[in-house]
């Protein structure tokens, strides 16, 4: 993966959880009270693999909304561990997401980046807990398309194409920047988009809360900081 030129593009779309937000934090610091109830514990790492796994499979079928997906991975994460799980448990863990801490670079960098680009997000989450998540990055975007607009999660295409219909910007001017291989990756390059790859599990076994998957970015960052800077060196005015 080799540098890129920034200025080929006006608009940059962005994945959320596990690229801005602290998703893998988040969900180890509201499933852990939960199973310590029950006596359970287990590497933080193992958890993640579990919840990477329920959550996929439960996104493959009919959909549901993101706050239900998160209660039922941990029910199945639970049933794996012999863990109990109560309504009210599900409930609060599904209700969770906005309190997930953003990564300590992302407001800023956001920020930087949006004085050259416009800015859209494609997220697998519902409106009203993107919400919560968006007010910790700043609210940079001039484009939110979720999963429950869309009606499906990634990496299905569905959501891609919508933000083709919405953001005024001709693909090849379009540059989708996130941490999953799994959820965002493979199905840009299959849509024929440029992609970043936020690498924040860097130096880290395993793919954490994503399941594991293939894909070739054009570029790889360790983190937002390092993308903001590397945009810096473009200084030609946005074309939009």
């Amino acid at each position: 993966m080799t540098d890129l030129d920034l200025s080929r593009f006006d608009a940059l779309t962005f994945d959320c959880y596990g690229t801005l937000i602290d998703w893998e934090s988040g969900i180890v610091a509201a499933m852990c009270p939960v199973l310590a109830r029950s006596g359970v514990d287990v590497p933080d790492e193992a958890l993640l693999e579990a919840y990477a796994r329920h959550e996929a499979g439960i996104e493959e079928g009919p959909y549901r909304r993101y706050r239900d997906v998160l209660g039922l991975a941990l029910r199945g994460v639970a049933a794996d561990l012999g863990a109990t799980v109560t309504d009210e448990d599900a409930a609060a863990f599904g209700g969770s997401v906005p309190d997930w801490p953003a990564f300590p670079d992302s407001a800023a960098a956001l920020a930087a980046l949006h004085g050259r680009y416009r800015l859209g997000v494609l997220t697998n989450c519902d409106d009203d807990l993107f919400a919560g998540s968006s007010r910790r990055l700043g609210e940079p975007f001039d484009l939110v398309v979720t999963a429950q607009q869309v009606g499906a999660y990634k990496p299905s295409h569905r959501g891609f194409e919508i933000v083709f219909d919405r953001i005024g910007v001709p693909r090849d001017r379009i540059l989708h920047v996130a941490q999953s291989l799994f959820h965002d990756h493979v199905p840009a390059k299959e849509l024929g988009l440029a992609t970043v790859w936020v690498n924040r599990r860097h130096g880290w076994a395993g793919s954490g809360a994503t399941p594991p998957a293939e894909a070739v970015p054009d570029l790889e960052v360790p983190d937002m900081a390092t993308l903001a800077g590397l945009a810096a060196r473009w200084s030609a005015p946005p074309s939009w």
